[in-house]
């Protein structure tokens, strides 16, 4: 079991079980699960939203000690169908498909109540099924603590133009000329669904190189990662983050934040960077002081893609989940 030394990630390994779950609407969600079948369950849930499709997660977690579950959201990685494809219908990929979802995969998988880790877009979703659900839920580890509000995504799509005014005039450009002085976000959102995929592509280029520049400046994390996409996996990504980003992720504005009192009970971590120009310090300070259960960690060195100090703090807090940790590490 690992302890407070660790620095390293555990070995790779593969997995014993997957599939793909129906989830309705013509949606089969892939999942997987490694590790110790009969240790702690762990839900991995991704960002983006729309960045399904990565495994490394498995190597957070040490394997005798848990049950690691991962699973692609909808309409991304290996879930079916796949958002690249312009004939998909993206009306039934909604923040309320996407809890019914993890509901329906812990049903499906047998298991009563389990840890949550995930960082970004996921500290939504994981925030949001716990609100919903706190009675599943043993304890947290949010990682670049985001709530998706309304004006987090105005900071990141229009905000950070004071720091990354020529990056930002690129971004602008590449918006249709009507959304240009408006919303960038919708303005990309309708690129995404445009029937030429010349456009198509353009357009998810032009987000990619964005999102880039935002993390930039991050030498210790892993600056490029987004205009390093597949094709594919590009299309997807930027298919879904606009969709959910134009619609708020259907969220009420501060909802996550004024509910914070449903996780009571509930061992949270949060972890963030201070460098993250993608998501303020601002949002996770915030939560902290909402959730009582919660300990906020800052991350002098790293930004929004992490640095080998935060690779330690997040060692360290799942390993406070692991089953043999005594109780008292949970208060």
């Amino acid at each position: 079991m690992p302890d407070s030394g660790v620095r390293q990630p555990f070995p790779e390994i593969e997995p014993y079980a997957s599939g793909l779950l129906d989830v309705g609407d013509d949606n089969r969600i892939y999942w997987e699960t490694s590790g110790n079948p009969d240790g702690r369950p762990a839900l991995v849930v991704h960002g983006g939203p729309g960045g399904g499709g990565r495994r490394g997660a498995r190597k957070t977690f040490d394997p005798d000690a848990f049950r690691i579950v991962l699973f692609d959201q909808r309409g991304c990685g290996e879930s079916l169908p796949h958002a690249s494809d312009p004939g998909v219908d993206m009306a039934h990929n909604t923040t309320e498909h996407l809890l019914a979802d993890m509901e329906r995969l812990r049903e499906h998988l047998g298991i009563d109540r389990w840890v949550l880790y995930g960082g970004s877009w996921a500290s939504t979703l994981i925030l949001a099924y716990a609100q919903r659900h706190p009675e599943r839920v043993i304890g947290i580890v949010l990682v670049g603590v985001t709530m998706t509000r309304p004006r987090e995504i105005d900071w990141l799509y229009h905000g950070l133009r004071l720091l990354l005014p020529i990056e930002w005039e690129r971004f602008r450009g590449g918006a249709p000329a009507e959304h240009r002085d408006g919303n960038l976000v919708e303005g990309y959102r309708q690129l995404m669904q445009h029937p030429d995929p010349v456009v198509r592509a353009e357009a998810a280029r032009e987000w990619c190189a964005w999102e880039d520049a935002v993390i930039a400046h991050e030498t210790l994390g892993a600056p490029g990662q987004y205009s390093a996409k597949p094709d594919a996996a590009r299309s997807a990504f930027v298919r879904i983050c606009t969709h959910y980003f134009a619609h708020a992720a259907w969220l009420e504005d501060g909802r996550l934040l004024r509910d914070a009192h449903r996780l009571a009970g509930i061992p949270g971590v949060l972890i963030h960077g201070r460098l993250d120009l993608s998501a303020p310090l601002l949002t996770a300070w915030e939560l902290a002081r909402a959730w009582p259960d919660a300990e906020l960690r800052v991350i002098d060195d790293s930004g929004h893609t992490g640095s080998p100090d935060m690779a330690a703090a997040i060692f360290d807090a799942v390993a406070r989940f692991a089953d043999q940790a005594p109780p008292a590490m949970f208060r």
